[in-house]
């Protein structure tokens, strides 16, 4: 069993947390970076906190629950009420299961974000670290959090805050 890597970047810009999910999602299309969990944290104007997950667990969990409530409404009759029923038990059982970094943990770490900021959590299972890097260079950011080594927490920390060519 391998262990996922943390990893947190604190940007000043409330939207640039987001830019970096959005690149993270086209590399594991590229496969050069298998992700198990990226939320965004936003600390607006107010100091509330949002997290944007990447995953609607309550939406998937209402597709499936009803898929499945339809499957047994046409087995006892009623499909429409089977769907129905489904949906809200699949709704429901999604909303509860959180998967991932804790949306706790989150609140807290960004909590110590100035005003109008954002935070990217990325939870890795495994990465390309050559050509992430690559990626990732000079787009801004300071770690806030990692389980990385120490030194690989310096190489990330190099590359994001290079100058852009």
């Amino acid at each position: 069993m391998s262990l996922s890597t943390l990893v947190v970047i604190a940007y000043d810009d409330r939207f640039k947390a987001e830019e970096m999910r959005l690149k993270l999602l086209r590399m594991q299309k590229e496969y050069l970076v298998d992700l198990e969990d990226a939320v965004v944290a936003v600390k607006d104007e107010q100091g509330k906190i949002t997290l944007h997950q990447a995953v609607n667990l309550a939406a998937l969990g209402a597709m499936g629950g009803g898929f499945w409530g339809c499957l047994m409404g046409l087995i006892f009759m009623n499909p429409l009420l089977g769907t129905v029923m489904g949906a809200a038990a699949g709704a429901v059982s999604g909303a509860l299961r959180d998967v991932g970094i804790d949306d706790e943990f989150m609140r807290e770490l960004a909590g110590g974000l100035p005003l109008q900021s954002s935070a990217l959590f990325v939870l890795v299972r495994k990465v390309a670290p050559d050509r992430v890097l690559d990626e990732v260079r000079g787009t801004g950011g300071k770690i806030l959090k990692t389980n990385l080594s120490h030194e690989n927490e310096a190489t990330l920390q190099a590359a994001l805050s290079a100058a852009m060519r």
